[in-house]
């Protein structure tokens, strides 16, 4: 696999070059095993102050939406953060 830069990466995408050479393939996942593994919905439980309840109510209904939708919207958003954080820190070292 070669190595470019992402802004290079971008731009043959954007251009419609060959970027396969660019792809690590050697981890690829079938169709199948990405449903399994990264599309499966899992319940969970969690136990918050009233506080905290009331002012997510607040802000889901400011929003339109609902209570469960927020706290997955807000916690992918942090999740995804956290993950360009340390793409970020890996690339300086």
């Amino acid at each position: 696999m070669k190595k470019i830069s992402a802004e290079e990466f971008d731009r043959k995408f954007d251009d419609g070059e060959d970027i396969l050479p660019y792809i690590d393939l050697s981890s690829k996942m079938t169709l199948e095993e990405f449903e399994k593994e990264i599309l499966t919905i899992k319940k969970v439980n969690v136990d918050l102050p009233s506080w905290a309840i009331a002012s997510l109510d607040k802000e889901a209904k400011r929003m339109g939406v609902t209570r469960q939708s927020i706290i997955k919207m807000w916690l992918i958003q942090k999740l995804d953060d956290i993950a360009l954080h340390r793409k970020g820190l890996q690339n300086i070292g």
